[in-house]
């Protein structure tokens, strides 16, 4: 179902783990979980200038988030990943609680919301994961977690998907 326009994502973007995305050219299989921390760093340079453009407000079709919604989103992730490296960190294979991404969106008026304030949500979520991730000893990596859809993760697994969905969302935005 539509909802404020927008058609649900009900794919199950796992599979980005394995092989090269074709839309956004990030192979997470490259990536060691240990790099991620430094790349959310520069992803985030990234997303302050995108927030900071005047037409981040704009939808660019009816069906396609903004440049806002697509950054408050990222700072969600952020802030959704960082308790889920928490629970894996502390818990013996966790179940993580659904998340339903476009409820949110919806329910947060992600459209609504000021772009500079954005910005500096998203910084502040990313540095808070991006610190966790560097603190990850090195025998964590492997601490397993489970999405409640079943998708089981590792730490280091997790850390490459999360990256995977914030350089996604800057091709989504055209950067």
């Amino acid at each position: 179902m539509a909802t404020d326009g927008i058609e649900p994502d009900t794919k199950d973007w796992t599979w980005v783990l394995d092989r090269r995305c074709e839309q956004c050219g990030f192979d997470a299989s490259s990536v060691p979980g240990r790099t991620v921390a430094d790349a959310l760093t520069v992803a985030v340079a990234r997303w302050r200038v995108v927030l900071a453009q005047p037409e981040a407000r704009r939808r660019p079709d009816p069906g396609t988030w903004s440049a806002l919604e697509y950054g408050a989103h990222v700072r969600d992730v952020c802030r959704v990943f960082d308790e889920r490296l928490r629970l894996m960190l502390t818990e013996d294979d966790p179940l993580f609680d659904s998340w339903d991404q476009d409820q949110t969106a919806l329910d947060d008026g992600y459209g609504d919301q000021a772009p500079d304030r954005v910005a500096e949500e998203l910084a502040a979520a990313a540095a808070a994961f991006a610190m966790h991730l560097a603190a990850v000893p090195d025998d964590a990596w492997s601490r397993p977690g489970r999405r409640s859809d079943g998708s089981v993760f590792t730490v280091d697994t997790l850390s490459r998907y999360f990256l995977h969905d914030v350089l996604h969302h800057l091709h989504d935005v055209g950067v």
